[in-house]
């Protein structure tokens, strides 16, 4: 919905929530369902109003817990059954500076500034720590935005009895405590302030007669801002960028002024912001933003432009290159289908307000920013939130070597003709082991990104994760592949939970046991893959894996779901090709499979070498 792409009138969301919310209901149906609790240190109604549209926006319809206004801390220290029986899948913990309870005064010594610190770093620390063990969710906290006055001037932030001084060091202690706890997210209101102008954010008449940390008219950048976080916990970020080259990443036409006429570089000004919004496209690439191009342009020509001496992107930072005379909007199908991605997880980039339009109404999902003159590109791109990081994983830095090594497997496969000897020449070998503390983080990621090679598409996170791999009535395996072009990563998932026959009743519903009979069969809560590495039989290694872990406990029976979504019918007969036999199929398209494990069980895995 374009009222909700940034950049927004913050003013008309607030006016039109109600038409924006039916709007957003109907557009879509495949929503992802999570119950969130907000526990605020002032008032929270209108943050949570346009917090829903910016997540239904991402796909996600959230169901909300509110505190009593100023009660975030009590309804975590003390017992509250309304909290535990919501159960929520996420906490947004909403205090400002409003919170802190003890600034110093000008006549405290180091030592009692130091210990208000620590007082007031204790009261937030002990709350993390309660919810981590009770209620084992992500958690968003808020860090201090400065205060709207300076009783020191511009010694504020120098002496330590200052008050920015002082919410300096105590963010740093909140920043300190995310490096080292999964699971633990700050949200940013001190630079969202600062870039919405402090004296706005802060005018103290919507705190005395509201009791608003913000002003009125800032909360819609603030909902925003917090949705990205949000939406990229539970896997809706976006994964690639699809870029135009005239008039995007350089100025001029390549094609009518030649490369050496293009504006790139430091010899003007526009040249200038050409060249640093391409250094900002480039260190995308560092936290695994995969780089294409899409461009109207002969192939030749884009490949000269690409190749300036002064260009800082250069055609091996592009894992995909469309140039040619193709619709925009049929090239950015063509590079879904090369990257194995679909078409909702890509971003638009191009000047040209006409082939924005197209591609909105010709790919569905595709993000298509209104990106305004050169030097507002990275503003809208960045502050637009596509590639928010919550966790940088090895993977993720790696992404874009990954998708060129497969392009070389791609190359291979050409000169075969019998595509069992092909993947033998791959000297593939897996990792197949018990979830591991290592990967857990990873394996958190994948379950909220993989779509469509996943049977139920359950989402979970790292505190679940935890929980599977540390409960001995689960089966958990993940799966690493490399060949001989590459480490793929962590690339697939299985999460078995062992019960009875009677379990599968449950199951028909789509819902989780939370209490526990012994049994023999294994019911399979997840399964999924990265499409990336489709069709290289790791599936039938990890079958193997499974029904040997199967024999090990004394489990005979394997009941498979699949649990249909517009996005996951390439698996919708996955169980047949694993030798399930279908049990049963509901109206609604959810399918049963059973597979009784054989006292001389055949491995179907015959081309990876796996280490277990």
């Amino acid at each position: 919905m374009r009222e909700l792409e940034y950049p927004f009138d913050g003013e008309q969301i607030l006016k039109k929530s109600k038409k924006l919310k039916r709007a957003l209901l109907e557009e879509r149906s495949d929503f992802l369902e999570k119950r969130i609790a907000v526990l605020g240190g002032s008032t929270t109604h209108d943050i949570i109003r346009i917090l829903e549209l910016f997540l239904l926006q991402q796909g996600i319809r959230p169901t909300f817990y509110e505190s009593e206004y100023g009660q975030y801390w009590q309804d975590v220290m003390f017992d509250n059954p309304t909290l535990d029986e919501f159960s929520p899948d996420l906490i947004f913990i909403h205090t400002s500076n409003r919170n802190v309870t003890a600034y110093p005064s000008m006549q405290d010594q180091e030592e009692r500034v130091d210990e208000l610190l620590a007082g007031q770093y204790e009261h937030f620390s002990g709350m993390w720590e309660k919810i981590a063990e009770k209620y084992r969710c992500p958690v968003i906290q808020n860090n201090f935005e400065y205060p709207f006055y300076r009783l020191l001037g511009n010694q504020e932030a120098v002496y330590l009895q200052g008050k920015i001084s002082f919410l300096n060091r105590l963010n740093e202690k909140f920043y300190q405590y995310a490096r080292e706890h999964e699971n633990f997210y700050i949200h940013d209101i001190n630079y969202l302030s600062a870039a919405y102008g402090l004296d706005r954010w802060s005018d103290p008449l919507y705190w005395h007669m509201y009791k608003y940390a913000c002003c009125m008219q800032a909360i819609p950048a603030f909902a925003h801002n917090l949705s990205n976080i949000i939406k990229a916990v539970f896997g809706r970020n976006k994964k690639a960028l699809v870029l135009d080259l005239d008039n995007t990443l350089w100025g001029g036409v390549v094609g009518d002024d030649g490369p050496e006429n293009l504006e790139i570089g430091q010899e003007t000004p526009m040249g200038q912001v050409y060249s640093e919004f391409q250094g900002y496209v480039k260190a995308q690439k560092e936290i695994g933003v995969m780089l294409t191009v899409n461009s109207k342009n002969e192939y030749d020509n884009a490949m000269a432009g690409l190749n300036h001496p002064d260009g800082i992107v250069k055609p091996e930072d592009f894992v995909a290159i469309r140039a040619n005379w193709e619709p925009k909007s049929s090239n950015i199908n063509e590079i879904a289908r090369e990257l194995n991605i679909l078409p909702d997880s890509l971003v638009f980039v191009d000047d040209n307000p006409a082939e924005r339009e197209i591609v909105r109404t010709q790919t569905a999902g595709v993000a298509a920013p209104e990106i305004g003159t050169p030097e507002q590109y990275i503003r809208v791109l960045d502050h637009g939130g596509f590639f928010e990081v919550t966790t940088l994983s090895e993977d993720d830095r790696k992404r874009s070597e990954m998708y060129r090594a497969n392009r070389e497997r791609a190359k291979q496969q050409e000169n075969f003709t019998d595509y069992r000897a092909y993947l033998l020449s791959l000297e593939m070998k897996g990792i197949i082991r018990p979830f591991e503390a290592v990967y857990m983080a990873r394996i958190a990621q994948l379950t909220n990104k993989s779509n469509q090679f996943n049977l139920t598409t359950r989402r979970y996170t790292q505190s679940d994760i935890e929980a599977f791999a540390a409960d001995p009535g689960y089966i958990t395996r993940y799966g690493k592949l490399v060949d001989k072009f590459g480490d793929n990563g962590v690339v697939s998932v299985v999460i078995g939970r062992i019960g009875t026959m009677e379990d599968v009743a449950v199951y028909r519903q789509g819902e989780r046991l939370l209490s526990r009979e012994a049994g023999d069969v294994l019911h399979l809560e997840l399964w999924l893959m990265s499409c990336r590495v489709l069709k290289r039989d790791m599936e039938y290694a990890m079958m193997d894996s499974v029904a040997e872990a199967c024999a090990e406990c004394g489990v005979r029976t394997i009941m498979g779901y699949y649990y249909p979504t517009a996005k996951n019918a390439m698996v919708r007969e996955f169980y047949a090709g694993m030798g399930f036999e279908k049990r049963e199929e509901t109206d609604t398209g959810v399918t049963i499979w059973r597979f009784d494990i054989p006292e001389d069980y055949q491995n179907k895995n015959s081309v990876i070498s796996v280490e277990s």
